[in-house]
């Protein structure tokens, strides 16, 4: 058995090995007065990380714009006898398009991992449910979608943005939109159909079904107006530092084991022994949790049960000058207030197109507000939350605070663009704000399937 005090030892080595190692580079630059060399190094590794990011987006983007894009409307059936248990297999086995690239696909070619949009729109106050996919991916789509509702239809459709040419002083429509982030850490799960319980599939005049306000207000709007809900959905990547290293890394689901074992750490107890001359070991862990904390402590176990997805959330609201809301548009703003549990998790507005979106002492200018929607328009129709263009990351927000100075205006002649916040959803957690609503929501401007299709019997005469 390998002697304990030399065990620590060499754990402490691993830790702090990197950090005595820039201490003595430091010296003998100083002592030997190598500074010049070291600035031409250091500025060497620079310029080629620089150009190494600058390479792999080019390839990046050279690959997505060879990717087409199909818009495939989900016309639900007319009765939707299934609870959403049915989406979550649908969003498993349609969208989780995750595999392992190679250094050459990956760097060379600049694969990604495809994005999918999941949304919901209302033209006029007519509602209809979309997927915008990759058509290599299409007939996974229809084939999935059809194996979980064999009555709905799926049809091709033109993009219905583009009949909102801009929001502009020019243009006849104006505009306003948002995008939502998670209050807490993934880690905590927001409201889902289980909370609900239809997942015990009540009778249909019990349930209660969240994704009912988000329809009947789409349902509401007059003519000139529309409504827009995206949810850009891409298997999750996302990393995170490991605490206590210099490289190491992990995924979301250790994420948010530590989020949780953080969570419990002021109601967790240890019992250690010692073990030799400066080895310590816990013997016993102790958690006592308080009554009222076991359904957040139970919520966010089951939400690394079940797969995820970074996910980005985005609704715009556009309509004819004449006819432009603002009802409708403060409206909007609370569209996910279903899904809170405070204890738990909430939809956050976050890079709404409003005069005080840069945050200045004196508030944007009516023109800036309008450009902001335009932009919340154009990223809306490009569906970007992943792989923007090299502008989102020069001028982000996240890294440059924007206008400078931020007392003299608001607006500046270079405005720096919303900084995306994308966040992991379980497929429970996307299947609760994404689902075809049951025959208890009788919403006449939802298009529905109006007859059952059978297929013929199979003792017709030719």
């Amino acid at each position: 058995m390998e002697d304990p005090i030399v065990e620590s030892v060499f754990d402490f080595i691993k830790e702090t090995w990197l950090f005595f190692a820039v201490l003595i580079l430091g010296y003998l630059v100083w002592k030997y007065n190598l500074i010049m060399g070291v600035l031409g190094v250091v500025g060497t590794i620079f310029l080629g990380w620089l150009a190494w990011k600058l390479w792999l987006h080019y390839v990046q983007q050279d690959f997505i714009s060879g990717i087409d894009f199909v818009l495939l409307e989900i016309v639900p059936p007319r009765e939707v006898l299934r609870n959403p248990k049915a989406m979550e297999l649908f969003i498993t086995n349609a969208l989780y398009q995750w595999t392992i690239k190679g250094g050459k696909e990956e760097w060379w070619q600049g694969a990604v991992w495809f994005w999918f949009s999941l949304e919901i729109a209302s033209i006029d106050g007519q509602v209809h449910f979309y997927i915008r996919t990759p058509t290599r991916v299409r007939k996974l789509i229809e084939t999935q979608m059809y194996a979980q509702y064999p009555q709905a239809q799926v049809k091709a459709v033109e993009d219905y943005t583009l009949a909102v040419d801009e929001v502009s002083p020019q243009s006849a429509w104006n505009g306003w939109g948002c995008e939502f982030k998670l209050l807490k850490p993934e880690a905590y799960p927001i409201k889902t159909y289980v909370d609900f319980g239809l997942d015990k599939d009540p009778k249909e005049e019990y349930k209660v079904d969240p994704i009912s306000p988000v329809i009947e207000l789409f349902g509401s709007l007059n003519k000139g107006e529309q409504a827009w809900l995206q949810i850009v959905v891409t298997p999750s990547k996302k990393t995170y530092h490991t605490k206590g290293t210099w490289f190491s890394r992990h995924d979301w689901v250790v994420e948010a084991r530590n989020q949780l074992l953080k969570f419990l750490l002021p109601y967790t107890s240890q019992r250690k022994e010692q073990e030799g001359v400066a080895v310590i070991k816990v013997a016993r862990i102790e958690v006592r949790v308080p009554k009222f904390l076991d359904r957040a402590v139970e919520r966010m176990s089951a939400k690394t049960a079940k797969i995820g997805f970074d996910t980005g959330i985005r609704v715009v609201y556009v309509a004819k000058k004449e006819v432009f809301d603002m009802n409708t548009r403060r409206s909007l703003r609370l569209l996910f207030r279903q899904y809170a549990m405070p204890d738990c998790n909430q939809f956050w507005r976050i890079n709404s197109a409003q005069a005080d979106f840069y945050g200045g002492v004196l508030l944007s200018s009516p023109k800036t507000v309008m450009m902001l929607a335009n932009r919340l328009l154009h990223e809306y129709r490009e569906r970007a939350f992943f792989h923007l263009p090299l502008r989102h990351h020069i001028f982000s927000q996240n890294h440059w605070q924007w206008p400078i100075p931020k007392a003299i205006t608001a607006d500046a002649w270079i405005k720096a663009y919303a900084h995306h916040e994308t966040f992991v959803l379980n497929i429970e957690e996307l299947a609760t704000i994404w689902h075809f609503p049951g025959q208890i929501l009788k919403v006449p401007t939802l298009e529905r399937i109006e007859s059952k299709e059978a297929s013929p019997p199979p003792n017709l005469p030719v």
